[in-house]
């Protein structure tokens, strides 16, 4: 199995409890997430994160193909960070890492991605438009970012 990883980090102007209250609430991944995955959250959108919190949602990441995804939130220390892992969906495997450092003021906000392919050596082939997606979503997000919190900025 190879593994990918995917790093972003991006300045926020908000406080750190301003940051961890927007983030910990799932119903915010619609507003960052593009409308042509067609981000639906069936269960567990309405409540705060937790350690053990199951959000079981719909996507359709490829061709208009609808698919289910169920994430666990596997650790979170409040306002520090958090951890989703898929259990059902896409992937062979998917661990992202949300942190949140106070800094300069506001709030650097650090994802790590470390996401595998399906279909082994065949999906790692036929990989290139996922891992554009992928990259693509997370574009997404940082821009859509920078236009809720204007002054958000990325940061190498």
């Amino acid at each position: 199995m190879k593994l990918h990883r995917l790093q972003s980090r991006q300045w926020l102007p908000l406080k750190p409890e301003e940051a961890w209250e927007f983030f910990s609430i799932p119903e915010n991944l619609d507003r960052i997430t593009p409308n042509d995955m067609s981000f639906k959250i069936l269960s567990g959108g309405s409540e705060k994160i937790f350690s053990g919190h199951i959000i079981c949602y719909t996507i359709k990441p490829l061709f208009g193909i609808p698919m289910k995804w169920v994430t666990e939130i596997t650790h979170e220390e409040k306002g520090v960070y958090f951890i989703d892992e898929q259990r059902f969906g896409p992937y062979r495997f998917w661990h992202h890492m949300h942190r949140f450092t106070p800094d300069n003021g506001g709030v650097l906000m650090e994802d790590v991605l470390h996401y595998a392919l399906p279909f082994g050596l065949l999906g790692e082939l036929f990989g290139g438009f996922v891992h554009r997606k992928v990259r693509g979503i997370f574009s997404f997000r940082e821009k859509t970012l920078e236009t809720l919190f204007p002054g958000a900025r990325l940061v190498d």
